[in-house]
């Protein structure tokens, strides 16, 4: 039901017939319908994944990140999400909640305390994210200035490959190319 049905339900019976009385609730009507929309939108900027444009402008003007007008507003979403998580002690926990951000799935890390440094791998799905400089980015921002990162990526393996138990010629009849067949997951063959 609309604004302008809802207001008229309020009006006794002998107002609804009145032209004037019913020309003035339907500009009203728009203009309340207009107001909802926009307290609507003010909302949404308030929670990143749901900011528009404007919003996450600001959030990264609060947050102090350049600004990345013109990227995909995912890409966007994810650095400050990441800005946000990456806030308090840096442990294990939260470089990979950082890393996990960035919307391209599962990150694993490991310490390696004896060679001050840790590797942030990534293992699901396969390949390099297409956001990998703004991961890197939000990881040297929050890691100890001592310790270095190594990034790993999952690829397919020959094993995996020869577990699927089929030929070239079957492979070549998906015309996969090879960046796809790297990153093939041999369970959706």
């Amino acid at each position: 039901m609309s604004r302008v049905e809802t207001m008229k339900g309020y009006i006794p019976d002998f107002l609804r017939s009145s032209q004037v009385f019913v020309s003035l609730l339907d500009a009203e009507g728009v203009e309340f319908d207009q107001l909802y929309t926009n307290i609507e939108d003010v909302l949404k900027q308030f929670y990143v994944e749901t900011a528009t444009e404007t919003g996450l402008a600001l959030w990264e003007q609060m947050l102090g990140l350049s600004s990345y007008a013109g990227k995909p507003l995912d890409q966007r979403r994810s650095r400050i999400i990441s800005k946000l998580r990456g806030m308090g002690t840096v442990t294990v926990n939260l470089i990979k909640n950082v890393a996990e951000s960035y919307v391209y799935g599962t990150v694993e890390v490991t310490e390696h305390p004896e060679l001050y440094s840790f590797t942030v791998k990534f293992v699901d799905p396969r390949g390099i994210p297409p956001n990998l400089d703004d991961v890197k980015a939000a990881i040297e921002e929050i890691k100890p200035a001592h310790l270095a990162v190594d990034y790993e990526f999952s690829y397919l393996v020959w094993d995996e490959l020869d577990g699927l138990n089929t030929t070239w010629d079957q492979l070549d009849a998906h015309s996969y190319t090879w960046d796809e067949l790297e990153v093939l997951d041999p369970s959706t063959y």
